[in-house]
């Protein structure tokens, strides 16, 4: 028997050769079977539409399970041999790669800023505010980003309290000097992150420091000639910092609302609209890659496949510490076997929750990324397809319980007490006593 898979993936077989093997049947339903996870029956019926996407990621820890998807096969597994991980400069580069689409010598998709899907499709952060359509299809993780700060601080004993930093930076401003806090793209999760922590330590961030955008390979040899007093981002850097000696860590992100939403997995509208076979299978593929990383037997060869050179470039010594949760601060604080490690798959890491979306749309409008008259609600039920989701799942055969019952994980509470009602959001938003939008 001949079995031959033709440009449009579709499989073509000899039936002369067919009808002569004694076996036939059962070599095709096993090649069937492999090319197409979903069985025969969908393969024939509703197979992807491309066997190629092409998904940005930047060099965080977050993107490890497109990398693991791509370096296991797990691709090609459901159907999508095709899918490259192409490696971005900045998160603005890959804002201009995804307007450009992958068609267009751009990207399909990408490891992504949770918030930035929003930003990209009201065209706030675009050139010219045209908007390109999002869609976000999962969450990629929880937690492990790192607030890192300059060694000229270590004295000060700053943790996930920042106050102890408002006077030191009022005296450096004072003697003529600058104090800059670096971020990876406005508006989006390091930004948010690092603007709570100053405003709950009574440091307005747009007022008594410069806020600075740095991409985040970049962030340690930015703090090692000084050019930065604070900065936030994802693993490994923060780890790399103290390991290098630079800096050290006040906080990891998890410390200042635990099992917090961080990157997410976002595609063009336009692509999923036109795919969305194709966008089911790779979902499906992301999903099981999650599952993989999240195993903590598989941490170590997780962390050995992104260091390497064609990936992130980092040495193992800089990713197994934190991925473990084992957490040297780097100003005398070591905690081991600590919570604050990454979450792909458990606490429904994966699972885009719509009360997520709220709050980070809501500290947008804190921040003026947007108007305080967003309709918040309608932004977040046409961008966020946790419906994909869901439907993925099922042919995933993920169990219920990992399978949220509503869109919404309810309540939450940060570090300093402050609660986010995801049905009352003005509420939170008055409860914060520095922003720039009156409520």
């Amino acid at each position: 028997m001949t079995i031959k898979k033709t440009n449009e993936g579709k499989i073509t077989i000899n039936r002369r050769s067919f009808l002569k093997s004694s076996a036939g049947t059962a070599a095709l339903l096993g090649a069937v079977g492999t090319q197409f996870p979903f069985g025969a029956h969908i393969a024939q019926a509703a197979g992807p539409e491309t066997t190629k996407a092409i998904l940005g990621y930047i060099a965080l820890m977050d993107a490890s399970p497109l990398v693991i998807a791509k370096e296991k096969g797990i691709f090609a597994k459901y159907g999508m041999p095709d899918v490259e991980v192409s490696k971005q400069a900045s998160w603005g580069a890959t804002r201009d790669n995804m307007v450009l689409g992958g068609a267009a010598n751009g990207i399909d998709g990408a490891h992504i800023l949770t918030p930035m899907p929003y930003l990209i499709s009201a065209g706030k952060v675009t050139q010219n505010n045209v908007p390109t359509p999002m869609y976000i299809l999962a969450r990629l993780n929880l937690d492990a980003q790192a607030i890192s700060v300059a060694n000229e601080y270590k004295d000060l004993k700053v943790t996930a309290d920042a106050s102890p930093l408002k006077a030191a930076f009022a005296k450096k401003i004072a003697d003529g000097k600058k104090v800059n806090v670096a971020m990876t793209f406005p508006g989006g999760t390091h930004d948010l992150w690092i603007r709570y922590w100053l405003a709950a330590g009574g440091i307005d961030p747009d007022k008594d420091v410069a806020t600075i955008v740095v991409p985040p390979p970049q962030m340690v040899a930015n703090m090692k000639v000084g050019n930065m007093d604070a900065f936030c981002v994802g693993e490994p850097w923060g780890e790399q910092l103290v390991n290098q000696g630079f800096g050290f860590s006040a906080c990891s992100t998890g410390e200042i609302w635990s099992k917090h939403p961080e990157k997410a997995l976002g595609m063009r509208a336009e692509w999923v609209d036109k795919n969305p076979n194709a966008a089911k299978a790779l979902l499906m593929a992301v999903m099981e890659a999650q599952q993989w990383c999240d195993k903590p037997e598989n941490r170590q060869e997780m962390s050995e496949i992104v260091g390497k050179r064609q990936w992130f470039n980092v040495p193992v010594a800089d990713i197994i510490g934190r991925a473990n949760g084992d957490i040297n601060y780097g100003n005398g604080r070591v905690e081991k076997g600590t919570k604050q490690f990454m979450k792909f798959w458990q606490d429904h890491a994966s699972y885009p929750f719509k009360s997520h979306d709220t709050w980070f749309l809501t500290e947008d409008i804190r921040w003026g990324k947007f108007e305080a008259s967003t309709d918040v609600k309608g932004m977040v039920n046409k961008v966020n397809r946790e419906d994909l989701w869901r439907d993925a799942a099922k042919s995933l055969g993920v169990a219920a319980a990992d399978i949220p019952a509503t869109s919404s994980r309810g309540k939450e509470t940060m570090f300093d007490g402050k609660v986010f009602d995801p049905e009352n959001p003005s509420a939170y938003l008055k409860s914060l006593a520095i922003k720039r939008v009156e409520v």
